[in-house]
């Protein structure tokens, strides 16, 4: 069963990040969201971790797994949260899926870091730096500033060969079950695309169109109708 990933390289003393590359594997690697494995085709290698392999109770049983995060590490969802993501979703998005776990950290996965990754039927959410920052080598391209923006975390130079990318509890919390979560099942359902970039637009574009979109449609609504009270009250 193929297994394939996004890689994130840190530097081991600081916990420090190269960028997040688009999905570009030959270049510095990305600490995102993908599948795990196809070593061949991206160069990347699946980080040490508990493979679940498919039982056949999928759909709505599936199982949520957590394991510690690992010291100095934090989960930033909770299976409660998942589970209510994912249950506004149609019930064909979550058939295939089995088991998703929230993964622990260790000093052998700081090599391999993801956000998230799928294998099989199972989706796997890695743990965050407890203090919510990453620190990058190189600039953000405009691409990383824009998703930053989307979910509310910010970039920040530090000098001429460090930026930081500052995530607050909420803004992080939307990333992964609005993004990491819903890109990760984005790969589970695509029985269609065989090529790592194809897969990886596919899954991108499936986390906008079912994670994204559909949630700040909600947000503008919920805006909107305070507005409409406060303008009602204030009358």
């Amino acid at each position: 069963m193929a297994r394939s990933n996004h890689k994130m390289i840190r530097a081991k003393a600081k916990r420090v990040a190269i960028p997040r590359d688009f999905r570009t594997v030959g270049q510095l690697g990305k600490r995102a969201r993908g599948e795990a494995g196809r070593s061949n085709e991206t160069g990347f290698f699946s980080p040490p971790e508990d493979w679940h392999e498919p039982q056949g109770n999928t759909g709505t049983g599936y199982r949520v797994v957590t394991q510690d995060p690992g010291e100095g590490f934090v989960h930033v969802v909770t299976e409660q949260d998942i589970r209510e993501r994912l249950a506004q979703l149609p019930a064909w998005m979550i058939q295939p899926l089995e088991v998703i776990q929230l993964s622990r950290l260790t000093r052998k996965k700081l090599s391999f870091p993801c956000y998230g990754m799928q294998w099989g039927s199972a989706l796997y959410l890695y743990p965050m730096d407890e203090m919510l920052v990453e620190y990058f080598f190189t600039p953000p391209r405009p691409a990383q500033v824009v998703e930053a923006k989307m979910y509310g975390a910010t970039w920040e130079e530090e000098g001429e060969s460090e930026w930081r990318l500052n995530w607050t509890k909420d803004a992080i919390r939307d990333f992964y079950l609005n993004n990491v979560l819903i890109h990760e099942l984005g790969h589970l359902l695509d029985n269609r695309n065989t090529s790592y970039i194809d897969r990886e637009r596919y899954a991108e574009w499936f986390a906008i169109e079912y994670g994204y979109r559909p949630t700040r449609r909600e947000s503008l609504a919920a805006q909107a109708a305070k507005k409409v009270v406060r303008r009602h009250h204030s009358s």
